[in-house]
């Protein structure tokens, strides 16, 4: 089974704490442009244009991308679309790999592209906008991504990253219209799948779907297909829709194989059906690959269902050292530290951590992650009205109506608990490895227990 070693977890924290170590050091030619041995053998690839479509790119073209870039600005340092271009590389990169030590790199190549062209440089303006945005400082990813579109009104990742800000800051309806202008001005695979998100968190899946079915007839390359399809299968898997949800990640992995999103999502598929041995072997294959947060968290839950309690610990530990190391690296991890503390850590950490995510955007991810941190603290007075507003734009997410259900049952809330709990399992009966079993076992007590 292709699942990583406890060896091997060992190991990326290590590697995690060095490369901490090694980003603190580095000096700022390395920083931008990487050291003396960078990859040659991809150099001959197409180097990324400054707006070029760069969350759908392959990894090994991105990475073929950033050493054309990095050999091209050696030779060629005055070219401002070019430092653009690779500070969003980097962005990328960082994004997938889950590597936040390149996010000051691209800051590092953004800068160095305005102080060449500093006036009409909506590339690099709409770069700081997207860098922001990867950080979670959303405020300043808006700021920026409506500096670039005063600049060029049509440039696609601006008017993209202004929709993911709107939306990341809980302002629905304003990232609705924005979502809606895009379509109109610069419509595209990024601004289909940006319009169906909005559709899908104002509580109208449906026309989520038809929105990316209509991305997906759109596409041209194998990369939007793969991305595109993937898209559909998440929604799907949240619809509890497994069937449909394998068909679209298979039709991702058919475009292009080994897409490790749609392999993730597969993996999670698996573990709704209760085909543990596929999920853990899908899921392992990309945590080896990428430690992230929500990958590891999902993994771990994986192995504490099936009773592995030490390697869940694991995956624990190294969400941990991700977040330090991407907190070091100007990324605001708030939100992760509390939902994996609140399941799996420190309930006081989780509840100072969702407190400070809150302070900065309140969405019905952030006030989820509120809740349910005021409800491992024995604060379900307080958490309630946080849970409730987890869905107040109409958004159904089966987690969300997990913890609002479990905050009702403890306040004596039988019936509101029983609609919760209920609501949730038939929304999507799989959500959580762990979850999804303690819903039932809750929503059981309830059912047999009539005073």
């Amino acid at each position: 089974m292709d699942v990583p070693a406890p060896g091997r977890l060992r190991a990326v924290a290590l590697y995690a704490a060095l490369v901490l170590g090694l980003a603190l050091a580095l000096t700022a030619g390395a920083l931008i442009l990487g050291g003396p041995s960078a990859p040659r053998d991809t150099a001959r690839a197409a180097a990324p244009a400054a707006d070029a479509p760069l969350d759908r790119l392959a990894e090994g073209d991105l990475a073929g991308g950033i050493a054309a870039l990095q050999t091209h600005l050696r030779a060629q340092p005055k070219d401002a679309a070019g430092w653009a271009a690779l500070g969003a590389a980097y962005v990328e990169q960082a994004r997938t790999s889950g590597d936040p030590t390149r996010y000051p790199q691209a800051q590092a190549a953004f800068s160095r592209s305005l102080r060449i062209s500093p006036r009409g440089n909506d590339a690099a303006l709409a770069g700081r906008a997207a860098l922001a945005a990867a950080r979670h400082d959303f405020r300043t990813a808006l700021t920026e991504a409506d500096r670039a579109l005063k600049v060029n009104p049509y440039g696609e990742r601006a008017l993209a990253v202004r929709v993911d800000a709107l939306v990341e800051l809980g302002r629905y309806d304003e990232a609705l219209r924005a979502a809606e202008h895009a379509d109109a001005v610069r419509p595209g695979i990024p601004v289909f799948t940006r319009l169906a998100y909005v559709h899908e968190l104002r509580g109208d899946p449906a026309r989520a779907r038809r929105v990316l079915t209509r991305a997906l007839d759109s596409a041209a390359t194998p990369g939007d297909t793969a991305y595109v399809a993937t898209a559909l299968g998440q929604l799907a898997w949240s619809q509890g829709r497994y069937p449909a949800a394998l068909r679209h990640f298979a039709t991702a992995l058919r475009a292009v194989p080994g897409y490790l999103p749609a392999v993730e999502g597969r993996g999670r598929t698996y573990a709704a059906r209760g085909d543990r041995e596929k999920a853990l072997r899908d899921l392992g294959r990309v945590v080896d690959r990428y430690p992230l947060p929500a990958q590891l968290a999902e993994l771990g839950e994986l192995y504490e269902a099936a009773g592995q309690k030490e390697r869940a610990e694991q995956q624990y530990t190294v969400v941990g050292t991700w977040i330090a190391l991407a907190r070091a690296n100007g990324v605001a991890t708030d939100l992760d530290a509390a939902l994996v503390a609140a399941d799996h850590g420190d309930a006081a950490e989780a509840l100072r951590a969702a407190r400070a995510e809150w302070s900065r955007r309140q969405t019905v991810h952030t006030a989820d992650a509120l809740a349910w941190a005021l409800h491992v603290n024995g604060r379900d007075r307080e958490a309630l009205p946080y849970a409730e507003r987890s869905s107040a734009p109409g958004y159904r997410n089966a987690a969300f109506l997990y913890h609002r259900g479990v905050i009702e049952a403890a306040l004596g809330k039988r019936e509101a608990a029983r609609t919760s709990l209920a609501a949730a399992l038939r929304l999507n009966p799989g959500f959580s490895p762990t979850a999804a079993p303690a819903a039932r076992r809750a929503l059981a007590r309830i059912e047999g227990d009539p005073s």
